[in-house]
């Protein structure tokens, strides 16, 4: 219900509310269209595979372990696969991504090994990070990343040309928090929750500019690639 009411939101309306949602969308796109028609890509973690559209040039390959949430539907998939021993040759892939998954692993270095594995020289990854989210898909949820610990595991396995850009400052993260704070009140002072916190997280993001280092962060947008 909460998905449709997000996808029904004027695309402005979206990006100023859902903030990272959006830019995980546009980060996609731009690396979609970066890549080759005919590229073989890899989704390492793809879920429901929300994120196949923007690959219809490309041959898109969906994994995932189908165990995240137990409301997704994972028949869209190309195989089931544990991300630490991915089932493709060596050099299979021209790019990869890993979008909000690295967080749902144990062993996070083992498996940007294995992404890294399976990319063909020169290939390409696009991973998103979370930094300051709420527990999400338990019990299957270990791990946070700062920027630094970013760069030092994707470093640590081979991967270099590393770029990593935060997902807003600290107004919008207190303005998302303030918007999760809506969960916790009952239908009957659900409307008086909404002026009181709906309101402030609407005016919030316009002060995002003020938080100029961005330690305060929703996540982290990161492409890297691997040594040709």
């Amino acid at each position: 219900m909460l998905e449709t009411v997000q996808r029904l939101l004027p695309r402005p309306v979206r990006r100023y509310i859902l903030h990272f949602e959006t830019a995980i969308e546009e980060a996609v796109a731009r690396f979609a269209s970066a890549m080759p028609e005919g590229a073989w890509v890899l989704d390492a973690g793809c879920g429901e595979c929300k994120y196949k559209r923007w690959f219809s040039r490309q041959r898109y390959v969906g994994i995932d372990l189908g165990i995240g949430d137990a409301a997704w539907n994972y028949a869209t998939i190309d195989a089931v696969a544990d991300l630490g021993s991915i089932p493709f040759r060596s050099g299979s892939f021209e790019a990869a991504l890993n979008l909000v998954t690295l967080e749902h692993v144990r062993e996070p270095a083992l498996v940007l090994a294995e992404i890294l594995r399976v990319l063909s020289p020169g290939g390409r990854l696009l991973l998103i990070l979370p930094h300051e989210w709420e527990e999400h898909q338990t019990p299957h949820d270990y791990f946070r990343y700062t920027r630094y610990g970013a760069e030092y595991l994707l470093r640590r396995v081979g991967f270099e040309d590393i770029r990593i850009e935060p997902v807003g400052g600290f107004f919008r993260l207190l303005s998302r928090r303030l918007l999760n704070g809506l969960q916790f009140f009952p239908p009957l002072l659900l409307p008086l929750a909404a002026i009181f916190l709906g309101g402030p997280a609407l005016v919030f993001p316009l002060l995002d500019g003020l938080d100029r280092r961005r330690n305060f962060t929703l996540g982290y947008i990161c492409t890297a690639r691997k040594p040709s």
